[in-house]
């Protein structure tokens, strides 16, 4: 009995193409349609086994178990990635080329050993799973943003654009959403910076969450949004769906990429402006990239308060200078000063998030917008993380603790019943 180590990857890969070949002929795709997916997958299942065990290829049971499993997610999953999806521990999945897969795990990649065919092979995967959510990628579109049923994030790019083949980068959606309590316990943030914004958002202040890629800018919109009262209607906008709310009054609304002539796409601003007729208590827009960022701005100066959104940068500051930038995307004319206004009025507060070295997510800040002085959009902080460096296991050392500042909005908060205690800002209290 020859052992799996040394018959050739490449060898076994064409067994495996071949037998799932021989499979399909036998199936009756129609039929499995109208099974139910769990019985389908058992009768699939049992026809592989036999299949295989009637094949004289030099494998041991466990190996011709593994095989028949691998064909099956081949048949019903995404072939190589099943595995790596049903691993709670991965964050990301990431396919550089056909044989290089990494992942994150604990916020550090590690290569994985899996591979796929071919590129071929790795296509295949892409277009069924942007076919799901009836989008397309081929030569004249090689980009495309897909998700997965999980609410996964999936991103695919081909050549001509991707010169070494087809690219795959899955930002994954757990199936345990992390909660409040988790991100306490991950020490991402702590009790009484989470009584702040539970009150600011059941006080219905505009909330911009800020952040580097990969920081947890939606994982924070998701734990911010289940503040919000089961009673209000809530409209959320984003490029592919990910968020997850509970509330009853929900509507999900997501762009679309354009057809192959180039037409049909629905752009965040059209949504935007869109959700305005929807009859909406609180607007979530998931990221701002562009000029959806005027229709959203104007929004919360006109009576939709309390919405949250999240926005590419590495500060607090820089997070009011991107939103100035797409807000002259909308190329409205407007003067700089009034653009500065629109967003000092219309945002109360930032949350800075950030991914630390070791790979832990932590909020970093949490600032008030003031208003203006002269010509500059005024903030200042009211909860900080202080980094200390590194400890010998290599894990960032640092302290949350409160400026001492009381914001200017915690009389607004007060006036619609939400009294926060009086220690809250405490500047002495290390947290």
């Amino acid at each position: 009995m020859v052992n799996l180590q040394t018959f050739e990857r490449t060898e076994y890969q064409q067994v495996k193409a071949d037998l799932h070949r021989k499979i399909l002929d036998r199936l009756d795709l129609e039929k499995l349609g109208r099974t139910p997916s769990d019985a389908a997958r058992d009768e699939v299942l049992l026809l592989i086994r036999n299949t295989v065990n009637s094949e004289a290829v030099p494998l041991s049971f466990a190996e011709r178990e593994r095989l028949a499993r691998e064909i099956l997610d081949e048949i019903f999953g995404l072939g190589p990635l099943e595995p790596l999806l049903k691993d709670p521990t991965i964050s990301d999945i990431l396919v550089n080329r056909y044989n290089r897969v990494y992942v994150e795990r604990a916020g550090k990649l590690e290569p994985t050993g899996l591979s796929f065919k071919d590129d071929q092979h790795l296509m295949q995967i892409i277009d069924r799973i942007v076919s799901r959510v009836g989008r397309r990628v081929d030569e004249s579109s090689p980009m495309v943003d897909a998700r997965l049923a999980d609410g996964s994030r999936v991103n695919a790019i081909i050549p001509p654009l991707a010169i070494d083949g087809p690219c795959l980068s899955i930002r994954r959606f757990g199936r345990d959403p992390v909660s409040a309590r988790n991100m306490i316990e991950n020490k991402s943030l702590t009790e009484p910076m989470l009584e702040l914004l539970s009150a600011m958002v059941k006080g219905r202040l505009n909330i911009l969450i800020s952040g580097g890629t990969g920081a947890g800018k939606t994982t924070l919109l998701n734990v911010l949004s289940g503040f919000i009262p089961n009673s209000e209607r809530i409209v959320t906008i984003e490029d592919a769906a990910e968020l997850l709310l509970k509330q009853e009054h929900v509507v999900r609304l997501e762009t679309r990429a354009p057809n192959i002539e180039g037409k049909g796409a629905v752009r965040q601003r059209q949504l935007v402006i869109n959700s305005l007729r929807m009859r909406p208590d609180r607007i979530v827009v998931g990221e701002v990239r562009g000029e959806e960022t005027f229709d959203m701005l104007q929004a919360m100066n006109t009576g939709h308060e309390g919405s949250l959104t999240t926005v590419h940068a590495n500060s607090q500051r820089d997070a009011l200078s991107r939103l100035e930038s797409m807000f002259a995307m909308a190329s409205l004319n407007i003067p700089e000063r009034a653009m500065r206004q629109q967003i000092a009025s219309g945002i109360h507060a930032v949350v800075q998030i950030a991914r630390m070295v070791d790979g832990t997510r932590k909020v970093i800040t949490i600032s008030e917008v003031t208003g203006m002085e002269g010509d500059v959009i005024a903030m200042q902080d009211i909860f900080v993380f202080e980094r200390r460096g590194i400890d010998e296991n290599g894990k960032v050392k640092g302290t949350f603790r409160a400026t001492g500042i009381r914001p200017k909005f915690s009389e607004r908060l007060l006036t619609g019943g939400f009294q926060l205690r009086a220690g809250l800002f405490d500047s002495r209290m290390e947290i």
